[in-house]
Formats: C-alpha cells, structure tokens, sequence
C-alpha cells in the first residue's frame, strides 16, 4: 500500500518507520528537514510539499500538534489533493469538535475518515505497540485497521467520527487523576515513616492499585523502570498532559458537565507547567510534595 505520512515528530517519525518495515511505500512530509532526513533514513521518500507527498496514495496519516493545524492541513493539502478513494486518518489528539468537522468535510468530498489518536508515548511508537482509539463508520475503520495494525498492538473501534478522541482525553484525564493521587500517597507514605518500596508492595496488590502505580511509578527505584529513573526525563511531558487534560475540560464544557476533578488536575499541571517542569514527565508532579 502507498500511504502519505505527515507529520514526523517524536511520535510520527516512529509511526512511520514502522509502516516502512510492514512492506509499505511511504511518502513522509514534515516542515522540519532534520525530522525528513530522520524518515528517509528509515526508508520513506520525502517530500516538502504536502500536496505531493498525498498524490496517488492509498492512504493519509497525519500526525499533528493541534486542531488548527489539523484544520489546515486537511484543507489545504488533503482534501482535494489527495485520490478521492484514499481513506484519511488522523493520529493526532485533538477536540473532538475539530475531528467530526474534518471528518464531515473528508465524507463530502469522498474520502472515508476515522480519527484515531494514540496511547503509549514514543516507547510504544517507536516499537509499534501504541493502542489505537478509532472514530468513524464501520466501513472506513475497517479500511484503516490494516495500516494502524502495523503501528501498534491494540486498535479499538470506539464508534462515530469524534469518539477516538472522545476516548483518549476521557482515558488521559483519568490518567492525570490517577497520577497525583499516586504521588501524593506515596508522599503521605513515606512522611509517616513507611519506606517506599514498602508501601509499593501492599498497595500494588491490595485495593489502591493502579496503573499509575505498577507499571508507572513516580518514585525512583520502586517497580519497573520508569522516567523517575531517570530524573523525570523522557516520558510523557507536564506539557502534553496539561494540553490533553485541557481538552479534557473544553469537552466537559459542551457537555454540561462539572468535571470537578479533572479541573483540579488541570490546575495543579498547569500551575507545575508554568513553573518550568513542562518538559519533565508528568509523573515528577510528586516532586511537588517534598
């Protein structure tokens, strides 16, 4: 299969090295030269222009940063460009009120689309275990589950256009929660006196266990390897839970809902983001308890 790849950051640069090794042309666009030689490197052809790297392909992946962007590049350089029986899918986390309008723009000129943002980080996109949540018809997510089975381990059909990113910031909120109440038992644990390890061993196998706990925990040296390790670097940055967890609150808002907790988590990162850990992974957000 011919498919377009734009986008090639530190999660779409792996995305398509992947789609390389599953025995696909690749024609890869991103702005950044360094990020097009990165991907021609791993076998894509590069491009400069978006609207010739989609000409005669199969199928378009985009992974983007924001919802404008997405907005434009659909617009400008897709739609319209790319052959009308390509089927369009879009990787990137945005709101969901962009994702069904693109969509409905993609359907009226042909195109069968899903959105279908990622959960995993670059570990996952670069080892090709991300897990897919995929909004769109029937038809077009089964037109699109090949390409994204070649890039991760799990893909999801979570219903209508809209309802892949309705799912990921709906998972990421309950993420973000999970984290701080993580941190701040472990931070409680231990200013009582219990060692950390310790409280990791009851609790991971007693009713507080969690994901943010066993497979993430924010303290160096307790449970498997994770950014703690590492002084917080790597990871999945303050800044992209904060983006993720605002979307989370723009949602909650068309809903009519008072996501109370979710809009405390998104306080506490926002504040830790402007203190200057954006960069740091979102689980350093225990440091704020010492």
């Amino acid at each position: 299969m011919k498919i377009a790849f734009i986008g090639l950051g530190n999660m779409g640069g792996g995305m398509a090295a992947n789609l390389v090794k599953a025995g696909h042309e690749v024609n890869a666009f991103d702005l950044s030269e360094a990020a097009l030689a990165a991907a021609g490197e791993k076998g894509c052809a590069t491009f400069t222009d978006a609207r010739e790297a989609v000409a005669g392909v199969d199928a378009v992946v985009t992974m983007l940063p924001n919802g404008d962007i997405v907005r434009k590049v659909y617009t400008d350089s897709v739609i319209g460009h790319a052959p009308a029986e390509a089927v369009l899918i879009d990787c990137s986390t945005i709101d969901v009120a962009t994702a069904r309008e693109v969509s409905a723009a993609a359907t009226a000129a042909g195109h069968d689309m899903v959105d279908a943002p990622v959960s995993g980080g670059i570990a996952a996109a670069d080892a090709g275990t991300l897990t897919f949540m995929v909004g769109g018809t029937q038809q077009a997510f089964e037109r699109a589950e090949g390409v994204l089975s070649a890039m991760g381990k799990a893909v999801i059909h979570a219903g209508d256009a809209g309802n892949g990113q309705a799912a990921k910031i709906c998972n990421n909120m309950l993420l973000g929660i999970h984290m701080i109440g993580t941190a701040e038992a472990f931070a409680l644990a231990q200013k009582l006196g219990l060692d950390p390890q310790t409280f990791y061993d009851i609790s991971s196998v007693s009713s507080g266990q969690c994901w943010s706990m066993t497979s993430y925990c924010p303290v160096p040296g307790v449970g498997p390897k994770t950014p703690a390790d590492n002084d917080y670097q790597g990871g999945f940055a303050t800044a992209l839970m904060l983006k993720d967890l605002k979307l989370a609150m723009e949602a909650a808002g068309t809903a009519h809902m008072n996501a109370r907790i979710g809009a405390f988590a998104k306080d506490l990162y926002e504040a830790f983001d402007g203190a200057g850990n954006g960069m740091r992974d979102f689980s350093a957000i225990i440091t704020e308890y010492d």
